[in-house]
């Protein structure tokens, strides 16, 4: 099958000598159409590159890392691939779906909804691990090597996915990540909707949970803004911290000081985290 019987271009942009580009695509794990973004550097052209996934946090989409980030000339640099899926599934129009910002569109916490109205779209986790990832093996350039990092609740989705697939991804990193959402109130709205009252479904999509309980030994490479005006209520990587020393798991948690929430923050250490990931990639 070939690739303009599978996805739709929407737009296509030079970039640092590379392309970002935009594609629209029927999603059966979201049962909906779903857009995510490339960028493909100018090495894609003539062989087969590394790849990172971006996981983006909430209100968010494929667009704000491509456009805020400033990524593309290091990425462009070092010969890395970037996938940027969206955050949620969207033209589903589910109950109460666009009411906040913090839950439904924009919101999918990269979990798989097991309550109704959203366990027939809300796959977040499924789609990013399984078949977004197929999708990109079958019509992109690349060879294999991935590695995932994230901001905020895309920051979970990493660390999560990580975690879960040991040997999956060459690295992993987050810019301040939701590293204990069964203990902060985005989390809480999120889990308790999308899978239940029973806490016991909610330890597998928690990082805190997950370290506890030894399922990786992956290292974990953190930024944290200590000026982040989530960093009491919803952040708290004081946790993971603690959760990683008891357990003896692998972290590196840099606090910088002044910077907060924003893309700002991400467009200051991004190419820290860039080359990181560069230097697992590249490994044979």
């Amino acid at each position: 099958m070939s690739m303009s019987e599978t996805l739709e271009l929407v737009s296509a942009n030079r970039s640092f000598g590379g392309w970002h580009k935009r594609y629209r695509h029927y999603s059966r794990a979201l049962d909906c159409d779903m857009v995510f973004a490339v960028y493909l550097p100018p090495q894609a052209e003539n062989e087969r590159v590394p790849l990172l996934w971006w996981l983006s946090g909430l209100t968010c989409n494929d667009e704000n890392f491509m456009q805020k980030a400033g990524a593309h000339r290091i990425a462009a640099e070092l010969g890395v691939a970037i996938v940027c899926p969206d955050t949620s599934p969207r033209g589903t129009d589910l109950p109460g779906e666009h009411e906040h910002y913090d839950l439904g569109s924009g919101a999918g916490f990269y979990v798989n909804a097991t309550q109704a109205p959203w366990k027939s779209n809300y796959r977040m986790y499924d789609y990013v691990i399984e078949e977004l990832p197929s999708v990109v093996r079958q019509h992109f350039p690349v060879n294999g090597r991935e590695s995932i990092s994230g901001h905020s609740m895309g920051g979970h989705g990493a660390l999560i996915l990580a975690l879960r697939h040991p040997g999956r991804f060459r690295s992993v990193s987050a810019f301040a990540p939701i590293v204990n959402p069964m203990n902060c109130p985005w989390g809480q709205k999120a889990l308790t909707s999308y899978l239940g009252d029973d806490q016991s479904r909610w330890r597998q999509y928690d990082a805190c949970e997950l370290v506890a309980n030894g399922a990786s030994r992956q290292r974990l490479f953190i930024d944290q803004g200590e000026a982040d005006q989530f960093l009491e209520e919803q952040l708290m990587p004081e946790r993971l911290e603690a959760v990683c020393e008891a357990h003896d798991h692998p972290l590196t948690l840099r606090r910088q000081s002044g910077y907060d929430h924003s893309y700002f923050f991400i467009a200051s250490f991004i190419e820290d985290h860039l080359r990181y990931h560069a230097e697992h990639l590249m490994k044979r």
